[in-house]
């Protein structure tokens, strides 16, 4: 008897722990994500013996265990793509440098996460031009037709003063909120029991709560989850009606595996039922990113995606939370999709990509933008871009039009750097093959000119499908660096933290002290506080790596 009481026991607290461990199931899709009734209203044995009894009502007694979803330190499966750092090409056999515009943020964000907990961020976390494009810079606004200014600097690379550094900035037109178009939002939240945590469902919908708040009568929003299997929360309702739409989002609850693929179908569905000719037609998927249940490959996701952004509705991915996050996932979905992805680590950062910079998050002024820079051999040996691995494109994809690239979104900046080995330096450079039939040479006007290199670009209005060009010459007239503007070294600071967290092969010889030394010489008016924050990691980087 006494075996059987044990064993009974021992079966009775495995079950709890399921109950109290594991997500919540759904019975359909009206209640997905929707809070269940509390589960250790069990039926109990009728054959149990009356101590086995007591123990059970002890056990029902207390309370239950909150589910994280958040793996151990000893299981983490947070996934990053590698990266494969951009090497010093030969200027003259490889004139052309051709790259899409990223105005992603979610690296920086997500390496502040690290360092706030006292750990360094994995080498693959770090995006540098995410880092640099994570601050807002001083450009002007355009001036003529076109829906951003190009802006040029160069002065010394601070980490190898025998180099120079091109800074090139994008200023997007900013558009006043009530000159904003309307808007047909989807939220897709993830509501899947990995997404029960405080860092994540909770701060989810605490972030749309302040987005709700800057809505209008012009505006509509539906809620569709995912977990166990996907649903309409609350079909698509006027921005002024946020009473609704808030009630909705507090019954939100996190429970079930996660059918993300699923749920995307859903809102692209919902999406579409309400399109607003003109408007800003966007879903917004919330997320850790792990998808495992439904139709969740890569492959199927991104068809899905790609086929509705040419319908015209786009895509904003923000991720949340630690341990199990699929950062390489989410990155490329909202690539496909059209549209930019973020890292909300804290009601702040919420505040930030969906209150302060809501127009560049949800109205995109430029789409498919293109940067192509011809150097010019006589005056460059060598250069590198810093950051946009991911973003390289072939130098024929700049002329065709069917090849996607980045998004543009009002009041946005885009910022990206060079790294020129220049002409005669006497520095040893990969050797480049000899070839067989034909001769490079570097031609008269080449060395006749002052220009260091041409830029051109290419974009499409929103709206439109054919693109258009710009083109400028840039003249070989650096200044010293500290003559350079605020822009210049700030953004040349962050690009030196960046290879300083990944151990970059060219970091020179930055320091944590002299990155953060040359990027309190460029702190602006930093009227929100995000530069003197980025002085307080490089100083905690420092301290964490020894």
């Amino acid at each position: 008897m006494r075996t059987r009481a044990i064993a009974n026991r021992v079966f009775l607290a495995i079950v709890v722990f399921i109950f109290a461990g594991c997500a919540f199931g759904f019975g359909g899709q009206e209640d997905v994500g929707i809070a269940p009734e509390n589960p250790i209203n069990m039926v109990l044995s009728e054959e149990a013996a009356p101590a086995e009894m007591a123990f059970e009502a002890e056990i029902a007694a207390q309370p239950l265990p909150q589910a994280t979803g958040e793996p151990s330190d000893d299981f983490n499966t947070e996934e990053y793509d590698r990266i494969y750092e951009n090497q010093f090409l030969d200027a003259l056999s490889n004139p052309l440098s051709t790259v899409s515009i990223d105005v992603d943020t979610a690296s920086y964000s997500n390496a502040r996460r690290f360092i706030n907990d006292s750990n360094l961020p994995p080498a693959d976390a770090v995006r540098i031009e995410e880092f640099i494009n994570y601050f807002n810079y001083d450009y002007p606004q355009p001036a003529d037709e076109h829906p951003f200014s190009i802006n040029v600097e160069i002065s010394e690379a601070p980490w190898n003063r025998d180099h120079q550094l091109v800074h090139f900035g994008l200023q997007g037109l900013d558009v006043p909120k009530d000159e904003l178009p309307p808007s047909n939002l989807v939220f897709l939240m993830d509501v899947s029991g990995s997404m029960n945590n405080p860092s994540k469902l909770p701060l989810v919908k605490r972030g749309f709560q302040l987005l709700v708040d800057q809505m209008d009568e012009r505006d509509s929003v539906a809620i569709v989850v995912y977990a166990g299997s996907a649903g309409l929360v609350l079909p698509s309702t006027n921005g002024h009606n946020k009473a609704v739409i808030l009630e909705a989002l507090e019954k939100l609850e996190a429970g079930g595996s996660t059918a993300g693929g699923e749920g995307i179908e859903l809102a692209y569905r919902v999406a579409q039922e309400n399109f607003i000719e003109g408007g800003n037609n966007r879903v917004i998927l919330a997320t850790d990113g792990d998808f495992n249940v439904g139709p969740s490959s890569d492959g199927e996701l991104i068809r899905l995606i790609e086929e509705k952004r040419e319908e015209g509705v786009f895509l904003t991915v923000l991720g949340f939370g630690s341990g199990n996050y699929k950062d390489s996932k989410m990155e490329q979905l909202a690539d496909k999709g059209n549209g930019n992805y973020a890292y909300l680590d804290s009601i702040r950062e919420a505040n930030k990509v969906l209150v302060s910079e809501m127009a560049g998050t949800l109205l995109t002024i430029a789409k498919d933008v293109k940067v192509q820079i011809e150097f010019n051999p006589a005056k460059v040996d060598a250069y590198r871009l810093i950051g946009y691995e991911n973003r390289l494109l072939a130098k024929e994809d700049f002329d065709d039009d069917t090849k996607d690239a980045g998004e543009l979104g009002a009041g946005t900046a885009v910022t990206f750097l060079y790294e020129i080995i220049p002409a005669g330096a006497d520095e040893a450079l990969r050797p480049t093959p000899d070839l067989k039939y034909q001769d490079t040479e570097v031609s008269e006007e080449a060395q006749q000119t002052d220009e260091l290199l041409t830029l051109k670009l290419r974009y499409k209005r929103p709206d439109e499908d054919e693109s258009i060009l710009m083109a400028q010459p840039v003249l070989d007239e650096a200044i010293p660096l500290d003559q350079t503007s605020d822009n210049f070294r700030f953004s040349a600071a962050v690009a030196g933290f960046g290879m300083l967290l990944r151990d970059s092969a060219f970091k020179g010889n930055a320091t944590y002290e002299n990155i953060r030394e040359l990027a309190r010489s460029a702190m602006g008016e930093d009227e929100t506080g995000y530069r003197l924050e980025f002085l307080q990691l490089v100083e905690s980087a420092k301290l964490l790596g020894g």
